[in-house]
């Protein structure tokens, strides 16, 4: 029997998806980097000219094929790669030391960039440390071109690609010999690789630290994009389970396609608003086509996220009312950029927390002319008259009321200047710091909807950094002061009288839908993809039942009680759907 079958490798869940495929173990060959001195300085400057150009070229071409792919907002991820072969500090540097130096320019290159790439690293913000990796492609593609070598992929086709990390090249690349999935030893849920990852279709496992040591080229591989779990070498048994339910999963979403028209309903007549998340432009289509009754978070920060310069008034008019035109008949909410925390700031600042630090309403508050642009393109996008606004990280009243007299500010200018836009334009918070969560009845009076942002809120409330490997076990969504947070805010937000929803990642559980519904929801957004079976499975519950169990589980004391509960409950009422996401 083989000793290494079965092994389960777990990991992060960065593109959903199950394949059956052969590894592929693939490392990059390493530059030897020489660090001789040089006779002829011209020599050396036309080379690097020259290496720079046709590192441009290979660009360009990933670029294009991007473009077709994945549309050319996230293909502006190799044009930000491009802008740095052209950026005139860095090149400038170089060449500079070149002739001062005298040594070769591949040194040259790599000690220069690896210095922005150190910077990167040290960061401590998550998108900016897996930044670092793009600038390590482009490093490393200048050095070959100088070498004057070719990139050789012998990568088969159907294959699972293995290796420590990967770039957005990688990504796009690979896609082309038809890879079945990605693992990684490191990465996270917010590197381009996985965005790509996700946008193509092509499940992912990131940050499982040793998958490159523990899996050799041929191991057959399970990759559960779903539970970020990954089978080495699965036995017979195995192998039958997971092509069954590959099987199952395809059934299951043909049929899925069907509800494409009906209600999110329950059994007994209690209708939830049942909407999308969005972060692609080109994700309002699969939205519309998996039946969303509208849009319940527009994540602008990822839609303008490939941009040096925050969009002025007119691009985001025209983007917001083209999103809302095609969301019509039902309402499309637009949250304001959420930046900061594991998003990059786009300024100069470095802090010791970002999580606690300037990000949110903060931000916008501390920028009001940035922050009244997006107001004002927002406003003018609702005289399609499905538009509402939402603001994020609301931890005081004040934040509120300050963020209510910048939008009557917005309409008189907007008068001032002749144009159209929606005067009654319906305003609404998320509820992602506890500070907030205690004052959820004060804060509804103030506002016309409330959003409730897990992912946050969970980690605020636990003090468990979301996306930190090392204590994911702690980050629990069924923790009992979890479950008794979330009754308290939509209890005393509906006191308050205010619609509340949901849009964090919880609502997209489907063991932890119908305690949700049970606790008192109005709506829940989730992405596009996940519409079809949320909307089932709301289908086939009783509110009278799911009351029951949130009544039941807001008196236990341990997370193991509650989850065991919720399990217990899907599992017996629920079973025809267990087609599994596990």
């Amino acid at each position: 029997m083989n000793n290494k079958q079965n092994i389960v490798l777990k990991g992060i869940a960065a593109a959903p998806g199950i394949t059956i495929a052969e590894a592929y173990l693939y490392q990059k060959e390493k530059e030897e980097i020489s660090q001789d001195y040089i006779d002829d300085v011209e020599e050396a400057r036309q080379s690097l000219t020259e290496a720079l150009e046709k590192s441009k070229k290979e660009l360009s071409k990933f670029l294009s094929l991007a473009i077709d792919k994945l549309g050319e907002k996230r293909a502006g991820i190799f044009e930000a790669q491009i802008m740095i072969l052209d950026d005139p500090v860095l090149l400038d540097n170089i060449y500079k030391r070149i002739e001062l130096e005298k040594r070769t320019p591949e040194f040259i290159v790599d000690d220069e960039i690896t210095k922005y790439q150190n910077l990167m690293s040290a960061s401590a913000e998550p998108y900016m440390k897996e930044r670092s990796q793009d600038i390590e492609d482009i490093k490393n593609r200048i050095i070959r071109n100088l070498k004057k070598k070719k990139w050789k992929s012998r990568i088969t086709n159907d294959a699972v690609v293995v290796m420590n990390t990967i770039t957005s090249a990688d990504t796009v690349l690979f896609s082309r010999v038809n890879v079945k999935a990605y693992v990684t030893d490191f990465g996270g849920l917010t590197s381009h690789a996985a965005i790509i990852a996700r946008s193509l279709n092509i499940p992912a496992v990131v940050g499982l630290h040793d998958a490159t040591n523990k899996i050799v080229n041929g191991d057959t591989l399970i990759v559960n994009g779903f539970r970020g779990e990954v089978i080495i070498n699965p036995s017979t048994e195995k192998l039958k389970e997971y092509k069954a339910r590959i099987k199952r999963i395809k059934k299951f979403d043909a049929e899925l396609a069907k509800l494409k028209d009906e209600p999110a309903v329950t059994k007994d007549g209690r209708k939830i608003l049942l909407t999308a998340n969005i972060d692609l432009t080109e994700e309002i289509n699969l939205a519309i086509q998996n039946g969303a009754q509208g849009v319940g978070l527009v994540r602008t920060e990822q839609l303008f996220g490939e941009t040096d310069e925050f969009p002025d008034e007119e691009e985001q008019y025209k983007l917001y009312k083209r999103l809302a035109e095609k969301t019509l008949p039902f309402p499309i909410v637009i949250r304001a950029f959420d930046i900061g925390g594991d998003k990059v700031l786009p300024v100069d600042v470095k802090e010791p927390n970002p999580f606690l630090g300037w990000r949110g309403i903060r931000f916008l508050l501390d920028n009001k002319e940035l922050f009244k642009t997006q107001i004002k393109a927002i406003l003018r996008a609702g005289e399609v008259k499905n538009v509402h606004f939402m603001i994020p990280m609301i931890a005081s009243i004040l934040e509120i009321r300050k963020s209510k007299e910048l939008i009557d500010e917005c309409r008189v200018e907007l008068r001032e200047r002749g144009l159209v836009f929606d005067d009654k334009m319906k305003f609404g918070i998320m509820i992602e710091i506890p500070s907030a969560a205690v004052m959820a009845k004060e804060f509804a009076k103030e506002v016309d909807f409330i959003s409730v942002g897990t992912n946050d809120l969970i980690q605020y409330l636990l003090a468990v950094d979301r996306g930190n490997d090392i204590v994911s076990n702690q980050y629990q969504e069924f923790h009992p002061a979890v479950i008794r947070t979330l009754y308290y805010i939509i209890n005393n937000s509906k006191q308050g009288e205010a619609f509340v929803s949901m849009c964090g990642e919880m609502a997209a559980d489907p063991a932890a839908v119908p305690l949700l519904i049970g606790l008192g929801l109005d709506s829940i957004s989730v992405s596009a993809s996940e519409i079809p079976y949320i909307k089932r499975l709301i289908r086939n519950l009783d509110y009278s039942e799911v009351k029951k169990l949130a009544d039941e589980c807001l008196t236990y004391l341990t997370e193991p009680e509650i989850k065991q509960r919720v399990n217990n409950f899907f599992n017996e009422k629920l079973k025809e759907l267990s087609q599994e996401f596990d």
